[in-house]
């Protein structure tokens, strides 16, 4: 005897079978969070909604691990690095800048097209597994994110810096991965 599946409603079967879908991103999307919360809470360098919104912005990470979410953090900075690095570039071919600008750019740029090649070999580091030497990698491109801000403010001229968002948020990211990378090693 076949069993009669038209009494059985085919938008139950479709509930039934897609609800077993939605527990993973519920749970990662709990991973960033959980996560998030405790890096602000031990790291006044990381701001609770940056750290979501950053890592909750690239679609891998709805299904990622703990593992999963550091390597993104670390993809995202290398994105910011080298947008970062591009955009100096551009900026250098304006020709509105004065000499005090113009040499800041050049330093900024120097530093941040030095963080692209910093940040890949955090990534590899990281997924060798050798977590000292990606804190090591990723310490330096926060270093590089500060130095450049500071060289604006050097001088007392009362100019800004073109870049600041930019490196606060490269610093972030940075901070972001480190505790991460902190939460890897236990």
């Amino acid at each position: 005897m076949k069993p009669n599946f038209s009494s059985f409603p085919l938008y139950i079967f479709f509930i039934l079978f897609f609800s077993s879908f939605i527990y993973v991103p519920i749970e990662a999307s709990n991973l960033i969070e959980e996560t998030c919360k405790r890096c602000a809470q031990n790291d006044p360098n990381v701001k609770y909604g940056f750290c979501k919104t950053s890592l909750q912005a690239a679609p891998a990470s709805q299904y990622a691990s703990l593992e999963g979410l550091g390597s993104i953090s670390i993809k995202l900075l290398g994105y910011n690095v080298t947008d970062t690095s591009y955009h100096i570039k551009h900026l250098l071919k304006n020709k509105k800048w004065d000499k005090y600008y113009l040499q800041r750019l050049n330093d900024c740029y120097e530093l941040y097209s030095d963080a692209i090649n910093t940040v890949k070999q955090a990534m590899n580091s990281y997924h060798d597994k050798r977590y000292d030497d990606a804190n090591i990698q990723i310490s330096a491109i926060l270093d590089d994110s500060n130095t450049c801000e500071d060289g604006f403010k050097e001088g007392g001229n009362g100019k800004s810096s073109p870049l600041s968002k930019r490196n606060e948020n490269s610093f972030e990211l940075g901070a972001t991965s480190l505790c991460i990378l902190m939460n890897m090693k236990g």
